[in-house]
């Protein structure tokens, strides 16, 4: 959570602007490449998951080191900025290693629903300090990648349900994982996953 010393003064914050909510179910990355992104999320092996949000980890830190202002810029306002984009990033980590520590540590658990537009405003993501945010997305990001990389034998086919019903083994979880931070960098970026 974010407390006052990690947010801008309002002065240097623009004002809400309303987020089109996103409302897609985007298990289907689990069957397909993503034509936006490049991501062939199919083709991916669980265990390289790790490696890979290290290295997305790393794109983002380069992301945050930009210019304040022009993080903090909307291209319209109904899209995410750099930084806000990056906020998100950071929760999804966080979110994502409470899942899978659910996963290891129960029986097919529901997994609580997280409604990422209302954390967006809660948070105040928009007003954010950059370089805190690099921070805490580094710490999630290790943190997430080595939870990963612990994983071992059958705990791969260990199960959770999201609150929409779409259930996940640990090896789907983590290829369904990947894709968002991914697709995410290509939100801001432009660059696509080029196959090996």
């Amino acid at each position: 959570m974010s407390t006052p010393e990690n947010l801008a003064s309002p002065a240097d914050a623009s004002p809400a602007d309303s987020i089109v909510p996103d409302t897609k179910d985007w298990t289907w990355v689990l069957e397909r490449s993503c034509p936006d992104c490049g991501l062939d999320t199919p083709a991916v092996a669980a265990t390289d998951v790790a490696g890979m949000l290290r290295d997305n980890a790393r794109s983002w830190l380069a992301v945050l080191a930009g210019d304040e202002d022009g993080l903090r810029r909307r291209p319209s306002p109904e899209v995410w900025s750099h930084l806000e984009y990056a906020c998100h990033v950071r929760d999804v980590f966080r979110l994502f290693r409470a899942r899978l520590d659910l996963m290891l540590d129960q029986d097919a658990p529901a997994f609580p629903n997280w409604d990422q537009d209302e954390t967006a405003a809660t948070e105040r993501y928009r007003e954010q300090r950059p370089q805190v945010v690099a921070g805490e997305l580094a710490e999630a990001g290790e943190a997430l990648a080595a939870a990963f990389e612990a994983v071992a034998g059958e705990q791969w086919r260990r199960t959770g349900v999201r609150g929409d019903g779409a259930r996940f083994t640990v090896e789907s979880f983590a290829r369904y994982l990947i894709h968002d931070p991914v697709h995410h960098l290509f939100d801001v970026t432009g660059t696509q996953v080029r196959p090996d």
